[in-house]
């Protein structure tokens, strides 16, 4: 139409897209409407009591040995924290938690910095929802992808810090956040052996008081960054003086994107978020998702000893540890359970697909998951349908 220009901006509305619509007068042109996309129609809720697996299904999602605690449909809104002023809207964000108070960064959202939340307001609202404020901020840097914590030393490790200002080469970001709402910038670790540039960009990674079999090590404190092309094992106990211990790439590297150490400290299992779609691409699929087993022992030397294959072909996203069991969010194949007893021989022993209609390798469905929780209760989120509270109910096998 005459006078009219429609302007399209696929990232806006957190990535939704949005439709602007421009219109001619005297003095140029002008912004007559802004269109944004209906909120697609969600999932029924399922919060009538616990809905177990039976026959390969648990309502319309095909499971093995995992119940739907429930699907929530009205959980109660307390209230929002409005994000850094100055700051541009993403759904990238990661939040991890220290002593009562969340630490929330975002990434490729410009000045957003750190924000300190204690989270005990929430124990007592008296008008929700209500709109909270920060009870600290940390601007040493801008945008980070993630935000790593070490519960035991109350250190914070902001990684991928490279949008909207560059620090640390991307890698670890260190911050004293012992007196939470007082966080202190004590330096910071890159290990330019590794990421795509050169710098020693960290995805994400797993800080820890090492105890394992390497007794060089021992009461350390580690960090192990999957940096999108490496492998990276940095002794971090003094933040002024940060130590190089090794790095290890491995075959058909595509994204080194994030990894848990076990219990013992002895293995380090990893995802590649970009193998799967390259295979594909290139025409010769996997025999299904791929998960790099490393041996740890000798952090000097760190071997990946197994390459794992899912009993699913979707891509990886973000796994955990907790004792012999190791929850993966493998986006449309959703929650995948392995025991991983035998470290270098893991077996699926349960799921629940999030996404049963589809298998396609596409970045959609469950992006991560929590198996925390002294109840058992297994949090999965999952992107466009939900999150879903799960309950892992191996069969007891009577001989």
């Amino acid at each position: 139409i005459e006078g009219l220009v429609v302007v399209a901006s696929t990232g806006d509305d957190f990535g939704l897209g949005s439709v602007t619509i421009l219109e001619r007068n005297d003095a140029g042109w002008a912004t007559s409407d802004k269109l944004v996309g209906p909120v697609a129609a969600s999932l029924a809720a399922l919060v009538d009591g616990e809905i177990s697996c039976a026959d390969g299904m648990a309502d319309q999602f095909e499971c093995d040995q995992v119940a739907i605690a429930s699907f929530p449909s009205a959980p109660e809104y307390l209230g929002s924290l409005p994000k850094t002023p100055g700051s541009r809207g993403n759904s990238w964000r990661d939040i991890k938690v220290y002593d009562n108070h969340a630490f929330i960064v975002a990434d490729g959202a410009g000045q957003h910095g750190m924000q300190v939340f204690d989270l005990t307001k929430l124990r007592s609202v008296e008008y929700a929802p209500a709109t909270f404020e920060e009870d600290a901020h940390y601007d040493g840097f801008a945008s980070a992808h993630n935000i790593v914590v070490n519960e035991e030393t109350g250190y914070a490790y902001a990684v991928g810090v490279n949008s909207g200002g560059e620090t640390c080469g991307g890698g670890l970001h260190m911050i004293n956040i012992q007196q939470p709402t007082h966080p202190v910038f004590e330096g910071c670790f890159s290990d330019t052996t590794s990421g795509n540039s050169g710098t020693g960009y960290s995805h994400d990674a797993m800080c820890i008081n090492y105890q394992g079999p390497d007794t060089k090590y021992v009461g350390k404190e580690i960090c192990f960054g999957s940096n999108e092309n490496k492998l990276s094992i940095a002794d971090v106990s003094d933040k002024a003086n940060p130590m190089w211990i090794s790095s290890a790439s491995y075959p058909n590297v595509a994204y080194a994107h994030q990894g848990w150490v076990t219990e013992d400290h002895k293995y380090f299992f990893m995802n590649d978020e970009g193998d799967e779609n390259n295979a594909v691409q290139a025409g010769e699929p996997l025999p299904g998702t791929r998960t790099l087993i490393w041996d740890i022992q000798d952090l000097d030397d760190p071997l990946m000893v197994k390459e794992h294959f899912g009993e699913t072909f979707t891509i990886d996203h973000n796994l955990y540890i907790k004792g012999n069991l190791m929850y993966q969010s493998n986006y449309v194949s959703g929650l995948r359970i392995l025991d991983i007893s035998d470290p270098e021989n893991p077996k699926e022993v349960g799921f629940l697909d999030t996404v049963p209609w589809s298998e396609e390798v596409e970045f959609d469905g469950s992006w991560s998951n929590y198996p925390y929780f002294e109840s058992g209760t297994i949090v999965v989120s999952s992107g466009r349908e939900g999150v879903f509270f799960l309950k892992y109910r191996p069969v007891d096998l009577v001989p």
